[in-house]
């Protein structure tokens, strides 16, 4: 499977959906904020890391995919379950390669800041893309072994 990017779902997002997204991410934002001036800046960038678009995402994907399934006459629901846990598992592997990415950054930020950030640049994209490529081999795997039984 190739991966590439794709810009049609841009066409299929109303505008007041973008603006749901940037609310919640200021609200996620402001939340961290908040927390980081209460707990100080170890616990707020804890929160730093809390994926703050996620659920908006997840729940116009859902939806998204529910509605063009009813458009073809078709039950959606279940298709627009996939659709966003396969959004959420995406999510979870950056999380993978962001971790890595932050990892690098903080061995070699006092080296150099432009080297940290092209090392943890290259960090990050080898780890995501390890990441998804083992959990799309042991997917395949565990699919084989499941059809033998």
């Amino acid at each position: 499977m190739l991966v590439k990017m794709s810009s049609a779902s841009l066409k299929q997002t109303y505008w007041y959906e973008y603006g749901v997204r940037f609310l919640l991410g200021g609200l996620a934002t402001v939340f961290t904020g908040l927390v980081s001036a209460r707990f100080g800046v170890a616990i707020g960038g804890l929160f730093l890391a809390l994926p703050a678009i996620f659920c908006a995402s997840a729940t116009l994907i859902e939806s998204h995919e529910r509605q063009a399934k009813e458009k073809a006459g078709l039950g959606g629901r279940r298709r627009g379950q996939q659709a966003a846990a396969l959004d959420a598992a995406g999510a979870g592997l950056g999380s993978i390669g962001l971790a890595a990415f932050a990892a690098t950054f903080y061995a070699l930020v006092t080296t150099s800041v432009i080297g940290a950030f092209a090392a943890a640049i290259l960090v990050w994209a080898v780890v995501s893309m390890a990441a998804w490529w083992l959990r799309r081999k042991l997917r395949i795997t565990f699919h084989i072994t499941q059809a033998k039984r």
